[in-house]
């Protein structure tokens, strides 16, 4: 069951034009859609359009709403026609008839809903994060915790060498590190989020720290960095990419083999190929490799679509994408490029 779904930033959905075919409505598509909890913009937008992410092309703002950017549950969506092309809108509604007209209503206690499943990708966006080796090598490290622990935990204090980096510090330890798999070109080190605490005082270059919330053991070693408190954000619109991408799915997150729906994904493209949060690529499954009967050549088959995912968190040279469909078990080394 997903969790509790966070704030849907508000922002103004503007209508970008792509070189692609026109957003295409579902043959089942619904006339009229309530929207329940636990809903997505990528569930809803899947329930009109053929491809998801067309969905800020048909998206009709509608002013005589109060907050028409957001979407809540119980709102109504309806599919209507302005100078002959299909928007959905969100109504007001009365005694059972849909209006689009002025309607007064009190504030809701209610969270706007997301654009896709929060819980699959909060911790990558608030404590996971990609940095240099020479941040984490230089960065203060842990020597042990109160009374000789080597392992330790929320509520413990522990001991670290090294300069302090801010009062509030977050503990990392080294994890995956990334290289372009066709050029071999360092791409960036993740540094996984261990726990969080307070520094409480400073003897020489040894730090006294009290571990305010953990998620895993804190070892001798791991690292301290600046607690950056950094906002959760959740304003993603699926949109295409503004140039076209070509790059590689790197690794998924909890070490399995097989990829599938809902698994956070590293990909080998970030802010300078043009990536943003929120675009959508399309995941192509690898061919085989054959061996041609004749030739006695080996022949790699061509790659055939398999899966979508959007991008959630960009670096200058590597990303982090969300899964949202997968029609086959997907795997590290599968290209990824626009849908």
């Amino acid at each position: 069951m997903r969790k509790l779904l966070y704030a849907l930033a508000a922002t103004t959905l503007l209508f970008t034009s792509w070189a692609h075919a026109a957003p295409e409505l579902r043959s089942d598509h619904p006339e009229r859609y309530t929207v329940v909890k636990g809903d997505t913009l990528w569930d809803i937008s899947g329930r009109f359009l053929n491809d998801p992410w067309y969905w800020p092309e048909i998206w009709h703002v509608n002013p005589q709403v109060a907050n028409p950017h957001l979407i809540y549950p119980g709102d109504r969506l309806a599919l209507v026609y302005i100078d002959g092309q299909p928007r959905v809108t969100k109504v007001a509604h009365s005694n059972g008839v849909v209006k689009l007209s002025p309607q007064v209503r009190s504030e809701r206690i209610e969270t706007p809903i997301p654009a896709i499943p929060l819980d699959a990708i909060s911790s990558f966006l608030t404590d996971t994060r990609i940095v240099s080796p020479e941040l984490i090598n230089k960065a203060p490290y842990v020597l042990e915790g109160a009374d000789g622990r080597i392992v330790t935990g929320a509520g413990d204090r522990i001991y670290a060498r090294g300069e302090k980096p801010a009062d509030k510090v977050g503990v990392f330890r080294r994890s995956k590190e990334f290289r372009d798999p066709d050029t071999g070109e360092f791409l960036g080190l993740e540094a996984r989020s261990i726990a969080r605490g307070n520094v409480s005082s400073e003897d020489g270059d040894v730090l006294t720290v009290n571990l305010t919330r953990s998620s895993e053991e804190v070892r001798i070693g791991d690292r301290l960095l600046v607690n950056e408190d950094r906002r959760l954000t959740t304003s993603f619109v699926p949109s295409a990419p503004k140039q076209e991408v070509e790059g590689r799915m790197m690794s998924v997150d909890g070490g399995v083999t097989q990829i599938g729906q809902f698994d956070v994904v590293a990909i080998s493209r970030g802010t300078r190929e043009g990536l943003e949060a929120g675009n959508v690529m399309a995941v192509l499954k690898s061919g085989n490799f054959v061996r041609d009967p004749v030739t006695n050549e080996t022949v790699e088959l061509p790659s055939e679509r398999a899966g979508l995912l959007m991008v959630f968190q960009v670096y200058e040279k590597m990303s982090y994408g969300l899964v949202l469909q997968a029609t086959r078990p997907l795997s590290v080394g599968d290209k990824v490029t626009n849908p």
